[in-house]
């Protein structure tokens, strides 16, 4: 069941939703995951608690500010374009202290929080991470397709399918929107950030992803060469619903050397 806490974030109070999934063993790794753009804790559906039961170990799974049953986006509050570095080196770094997380963890992201994973990871310790279509930069293809998604929230029923899963749908889909397709942040790029990363780093993409080209994660390998990739055939931006037991097998095999 999910649980609420508070953390301090930019002077004022945020109640973030959050779940414990996987092995009970408080000794056991620890799994962060961070979801999508548009995503929130009930929307990864089982996938974590399905990931931390064949990898062994503990998962912890929370929605965003914003996202979910956590503290909504202000009304006309609009996010800047470093959004993302706020998410990975404010809210994330708060959040495992008020959960009194002890050692430095994993972190598994989707998309935006791959993103947000990768600029946690160049900053923080961790024990490493993997990132599902995470975005290094904007690319057209990305903005045709956040355009097409902006279109279907006003003409179609992804509303009413987004407030299953959020409190306040809108602030969800208007802070992710908005910024997405502001000017500003054409210019958006993490590439700069992601080279001092040291720790072990997986990053897998769908062929078919409509959100990104492959140069999202091969950019990726070339400024983190120790990275591994995985290119997915027959798969769109979200391999953990196109291809759940690939994705859980190669992030099994990736956290073994560290399971208890």
């Amino acid at each position: 069941m999910p649980a609420f806490i508070d953390i301090d974030w930019a002077g004022r109070p945020v109640r973030i939703e959050h779940a414990w999934v996987g092995v009970a063993d408080p000794s056991a790794p620890l799994v962060v995951f961070l979801h999508e753009g548009l995503g929130s804790l009930a929307m990864w559906r089982d996938f974590p608690q399905r990931l931390c039961e064949a990898a062994d170990v503990r998962g912890l799974v929370y929605s965003r500010p914003g996202y979910g049953r956590s503290t909504p986006r202000a009304v006309h509050e609009a996010w800047a374009p470093d959004f993302m570095h706020r998410q990975a080196h404010e809210v994330l770094p708060a959040l495992l202290q008020a959960l009194k997380v002890p050692a430095p963890p994993w972190l598994f992201g989707h998309s935006d929080g791959g993103s947000i994973a990768l600029l946690h990871a160049a900053r923080f310790p961790v024990a490493g991470a993997v990132v599902m279509a995470p975005h290094i930069l904007v690319e057209d293809v990305s903005v045709a397709s956040i355009e097409q998604a902006r279109i279907a929230y006003e003409t179609t029923p992804l509303r009413e399918r987004l407030a299953k899963y959020h409190d306040d749908p809108d602030s969800a889909f208007w802070g992710w929107n908005g910024i997405w397709l502001h000017p500003d942040f054409r210019a958006w790029s993490i590439e700069p950030d992601i080279a001092s990363i040291r720790c072990p780093l997986l990053a897998l993409q769908g062929l078919d992803d409509e959100y990104g080209t492959l140069e999202q994660i091969r950019g990726i390998a070339r400024r983190v060469p120790h990275t591994r990739l995985l290119e997915m055939p027959a798969c769109g931006h979200s391999p953990h619903r196109d291809q759940p037991q690939a994705v859980i097998e190669a992030a099994t095999a990736f956290f073994h050397p560290l399971e208890t």
